[in-house]
This record gives C-alpha cells, structure tokens and sequence, in this order.
C-alpha cells in the first residue's frame, strides 16, 4: 500500500473515531469520515491482545493487502480495528467481512 493511503498522525485518526461512523462486525470495528480527496485513506490496528508482533503484522498485511487487491475508491478515511476473533477465520472469509462492511456503508 502507497504511502499516501495510509494516516499515521495520532491526532487525525483520533479526528476520526470521534467525529466519524461506526460499523462493527465480529471481526472488525470500522470508523469513516468523508475526506476531501479523490482516494481512500486507511489506518489499521491490531491490539496486542491478538498475538506478538509477528501475528499482528501478519494480519495488517493481510488487511492491506485486501485493500489493494479490491480498490476501493469513495474518498473516505478509514481506521479500522481488528478484533480478535479474527485469527479464527482464513484469508477468504477475512475479504468477504471487510469488504462487506465498507461497501455495505456506502449503500
């Protein structure tokens, strides 16, 4: 994922779960705001709760990767939580739940 997709600055991700919707599944908590330009911004994070390092960047890879591959484009900002229910399910049910969500919202 191009580094411009992603938000990093603590205080805009905070912007978001304040001000934004909010979607929850078993295996996500997702929270959106509209943004002023023409692509989608992500922030995705993993509770250590999940597992060690190694597991939780697996399954942000994993996120990422599920992102990228369905290109997704409704100018929105994106934090996205993972829960952990989320090591019991495989790669294929992980996209259908995601992208269910996101595109189930903007129904």
């Amino acid at each position: 994922m191009n580094k411009k997709f992603i938000i990093t600055k603590n205080t805009e991700i905070q912007s978001i779960i304040k001000k934004g919707k909010k979607l929850i599944s078993k295996y996500f908590i997702i929270y959106f705001i509209e943004n002023n330009i023409d692509y989608n911004r992500y922030c995705i994070s993993v509770s250590k709760k999940i597992g060690n390092a190694v597991i939780r960047n697996k399954q942000k890879r994993t996120v990422k990767e599920i992102i990228r591959k369905n290109n997704i484009k409704d100018s929105k900002n994106y934090v996205i939580i993972l829960r952990k229910e989320i090591l019991n399910i495989n790669y294929q049910e992980k996209e259908r739940e995601l992208i269910n969500l996101i595109k189930g919202e903007n129904k």
